[in-house]
């Protein structure tokens, strides 16, 4: 059965929600009278489209269908998921969320995308108070994992549960506020920023670019991967924080900052920030700034995926779930038929493996086979746990024939046939195609390798039986055309 979700407001941050769910394979209805919602969340989606599927290494669900209706009952009814993004009033959201309550079901989690109201301000009134929680997003909704989600003393435990088990479902990190307040958590740190930076344009101590510089090249890297308390507790040294709080905690009381006073809005206030801020990324459109934005984003958060850490972890816990739901971590013995080539990849191409010429670099090309190669030992029963054991299979040659281009976001699959598998030897073939049209072909040679002797030795019994059955299989395909093709060798 497929999943539903309606959004309720087709703006920047409701654009943002729809792609999130389109593209983990929801079906998503979309409510907004603006005439132009269709372009403007057009735009959202194509920049999702772009970006999203680099998040992880594997593909994504078939995207999910897309529709706009007339009345927000038509979106509504029949969905599991309703997300709320109209403006910031709280006339408005009631009178909205009054609409939603009478025509969807009793079930159905309801989401505010509100910055600044809490649950119980928007549950005042409502037929089914216990239904409706904050769930504040950070844009771009289809990259950022963080949603705060926000319950009030009558919201259902059993839907908060759901709405937090669903966000990790799309790959999003779902930080349940403990009490509701005023702006939540984040943006109560980031109206403390705002409210610092304005005093320093006014006062003419720094330009807007100074201060994004301060942020951007100096406590905005540590704070994306290590937060503010760890950041601080390293800061510390050996002592940590114990340390750093006797160090540093006497200069909270020196007047440094001004974060309880806010300066007027005067016309010459705002036009001094708006000249300057136009002086400083004005050379670039907001659609340049956007893509670039998201190509950043991408490119930073894959790092941290490498690493696992912070928002690496949660990409790499999505991955994983999106594996088991798509079948791509079973193993051999789970397979029933292993006589055709074996699918070993399927991803999109990221926008961090493109080169200059707009097309896969060709040293992606190694890692997606190096990856083929990597999953088939993992399908036979080399995987982490095996080779923590002393054991693992070693690369002694590869051979790569780049046939075609490919381009990001193009959705690549990997085909792996066993040419030989017994022994201590390992000869893969690995094609790759998008669709039907091959890219690529990749050969590898390998041998199975003590990690204690770094030399040759025959795999465990249990190893050498699937590879056999695999290999015992595949003897019965044609050979590939160009297995054992030397460099330059004419056809």
């Amino acid at each position: 059965m497929t999943n539903v979700a309606a959004v309720i407001g087709g703006g920047v941050i409701g654009g943002g929600w729809a792609a999130r769910f389109l593209l983990n394979g929801w079906d998503v209805r979309v409510f907004d009278p603006d005439p132009e919602a269709a372009r403007k969340m057009g735009e959202v989606l194509d920049n999702a489209r772009r970006a999203m599927p680099g998040l992880v290494d594997v593909a994504l669900p078939p995207e999910g269908q897309l529709s706009f209706h007339a009345t927000i009952a038509q979106a509504v009814t029949g969905a599991r998921w309703i997300q709320e993004s109209v403006p910031e009033r709280l006339d408005i959201k009631h009178k909205t969320l009054a609409e939603v309550q009478a025509a969807c079901g009793q079930d159905a989690i309801i989401g505010s995308s509100t910055s600044g109201f809490k649950p119980s301000e928007l549950q005042n009134g409502a037929l089914r108070p216990e239904q409706i929680m904050v769930c504040h997003p950070f844009n771009p909704v289809y990259l950022m994992p963080l949603i705060e989600v926000v319950p009030s003393p009558v919201t259902s435990p059993v839907h908060v549960a759901r709405a937090k088990e669903v966000l990790t479902s799309l790959g999003h990190y779902p930080l349940h506020v403990r009490k509701e307040i005023d702006a939540h958590i984040a943006d109560r740190f980031l109206e403390a920023v705002w409210r610092e930076a304005l005093w320093l344009v006014k006062d003419g101590v720094a330009t807007t670019e100074e201060i994004d510089n301060s942020i951007r090249y100096g406590f905005g890297i540590r704070w994306a991967q290590m937060g503010l308390f760890d950041t601080y507790r390293t800061a510390g040294g050996e002592a940590g924080m114990r340390h750093f709080m006797a160090q540093f905690g006497p200069a909270l009381k020196w007047p440094w900052t001004k974060l309880m006073d806010v300066p007027e809005f005067t016309d010459e206030l705002v036009d001094l920030i708006a000249g300057q801020s136009d002086a400083q990324s004005g050379h670039m459109s907001i659609s340049q700034m956007l893509r670039t934005r998201d190509d950043n984003l991408v490119a930073m958060m894959r790092a941290l995926k490498s690493q696992d850490w912070g928002a690496g972890a949660i990409m790499n816990a999505h991955e994983r779930q999106v594996r088991s739901d798509t079948g791509m971590d079973i193993r051999i013995e789970g397979l029933p038929d292993v006589s055709a080539p074996l699918l070993t990849v399927r991803r999109a191409v990221p926008l961090d493996w493109t080169d200059y010429n707009g097309h896969m670099n060709e040293a992606k090309y190694l890692q997606a086979f190096g990856d083929a190669t990597d999953r088939f030992m993992e399908m036979i029963g080399c995987d982490a746990a095996y080779i923590a054991t002393g054991g693992s299979y070693f690369t002694a040659e590869t051979h790569i024939r780049h046939v075609d281009e490919a381009l990001a976001g193009a959705v690549i699959e990997v085909r792996t046939q066993v040419l030989m598998g017994q022994g201590k030897k390992m000869h893969l073939w690995h094609e790759m195609y998008e669709g039907d049209r091959l890219l690529a072909t990749g050969e590898h040679f390998l041998l199975h390798v003590s990690l204690q002797s770094r030399r040759p030795t025959d795999p465990s019994a249990e190893i050498l039986a699937a590879l056999g059955r695999v290999a015992e299989a595949h003897a019965a395909l044609p050979t590939p055309e160009g297995a054992g093709r030397a460099v330059g060798q004419r056809p």
